[in-house]
């Protein structure tokens, strides 16, 4: 009988891996920003399930190109790694196969790069058979150059974490039989991507906000606090990756649409940034973006910077963003934040968790939402009522005014519909 049906008819809890966490700091660089990278990955570690008993670093001009850190410093993390009985070395950069190669040879525990350690906490945490389908495909794509190493050889020698492989056992070893896996996970994504797109253009009458950030900005209890929706909620990296979609009320009564999307992270795998381009398509086609920092963050600035860039691969930029700092209540000096208001002009702050200056944000989605928009006055015949409808799906009724000869409508129109509706209803527009 193996260990893990033993404690699966006993339920015992098999003891979580020690790991240890490694980078290196470039010479002459700033250590204290290494060592916060550092923290995060530790965070990543501990997200997958271990525990991260110590961290090391190295100063070098740049990588060794065989094995990250020097022949000296792979003694002493072999010499500690024996005395502690750790299991698992995660490395702050992507590895090369070569590199892993090597460093498992000298150190003989599993080793793991910042990218499959990523890769196997979204492999743990998807739910849907969209996210799964986009994290198996980026495994796929991760594990096809490293084919020299191949998952079923960690699977039988280390197990735990970054084991948690795409599925069947033959695949890892047959590098054509990858290639067609991959094309096979892109054709079934285009198919989920389709079906997600009749749903967009079911909901293209409504105006539509998406929220975007840092992984643990706060974006998923902002989305509670602003529609009241169950929301799950974690404190913990990638507590969601399913995007989220939930209506709520503008100020003046608008039904509009709040979007949470995946959190974005510090060299997120480009494979993953790309699979996950069909549920990232929410914030691609929303007409707000609602970037959600978390201002107590040491380095929010930093994180301002990842999710910028990511935003640009996706090539959404240039999309109208709210810059939203969260978690003011958790920043002990006041004036730090009346330096960032005048730092980030037009940007909001507040706490999604304790409902604080949330009226405001509400307003400016308002405020947008009336600076996208025109209104027209419409007076409909009794005998044209069949055209009602187009105004309930194509523009918000202001206010209604019944006389002898129909109905008088003042409607608020999004620019995308405005002319069609001009068109349409030329001949009973009201000056």
């Amino acid at each position: 009988m193996t260990e893990k049906n033993i404690q699966k008819i006993f339920n015992v809890k098999p003891e979580p891996e020690k790991a240890i966490v490694c980078g290196v700091i470039p010479k002459g660089g700033n250590r204290k920003l290494s060592h916060e990278y550092l923290e995060e990955l530790t965070s990543l570690v501990e997200t997958a399930g271990a525990i991260v008993i110590d961290k090391f670093t190295q100063e070098l001009p740049k990588p060794y190109s065989t094995t990250m850190f020097g022949s000296g410093k792979l003694i002493e993390l072999k010499s500690y790694i024996d005395e502690n009985l750790v299991t698992l070395v995660v490395f702050d950069d992507e590895l090369s196969p070569k590199q892993i190669r090597n460093i498992e040879n000298e150190l003989k525990v599993k080793i793991m790069d910042r990218s499959g350690l990523i890769l196997d906490i979204f492999a743990k945490r998807a739910k849907s058979l969209e996210a799964k389908t986009q994290v198996e495909l980026a495994q796929m794509q991760y594990l096809l150059p490293r084919l020299t190493r191949m998952w079923t050889h960690l699977s039988k020698q280390f197990g735990g974490i970054g084991t948690k492989g795409p599925g069947e056992t033959q695949i890892e070893s047959d590098r054509r039989q990858i290639k067609t896996k991959i094309q096979f996970l892109k054709d079934k994504l285009l198919e989920i991507d389709k079906q997600r797109e009749i749903q967009r253009k079911a909901r293209q009458e409504m105006p539509r906000f998406a929220l975007v950030g840092y992984t643990n900005a706060g974006k998923s209890t902002l989305m509670r606090t602003l529609t009241e929706a169950d929301v799950y909620i974690e404190d913990k990296l990638f507590a969601t990756l399913d995007t989220t979609v939930r209506q709520f009320d503008l100020p003046a009564g608008t039904k509009a649409l709040l979007s949470d999307t995946v959190g974005f992270i510090r060299k997120l795998p480009p494979n993953l940034v790309a699979s996950f381009r069909s549920t990232l398509a929410e914030a691609a086609e929303a007409d707000v973006l609602v970037h959600v920092v978390d201002v107590s963050h040491p380095y929010f600035r930093d994180q301002i910077k990842v999710v910028e860039d990511t935003l640009a691969t996706l090539e959404i930029a240039d999309k109208p963003t709210i810059l939203v700092f969260n978690k003011i209540d958790m920043v002990e000096e006041l004036y730090t934040l009346t330096m960032l208001e005048d730092e980030f002009k037009d940007s909001l702050f507040v706490s999604a968790s304790r409902g604080m200056n949330i009226n405001f944000l509400l307003e400016r989605f308002q405020e947008i939402y009336n600076r996208n928009s025109n209104t027209l006055k419409i007076m409909l015949p009794y005998s044209m009522m069949d055209m009602v409808s187009i105004l309930y799906k194509f523009t918000e009724i202001i206010t209604t005014n019944e006389n002898d000869d129909g109905i008088e409508y003042f409607v608020r129109i999004q620019d995308d519909d405005f002319n069609y509706i001009k068109n349409r209803f030329e001949k009973f527009l009201v000056d």
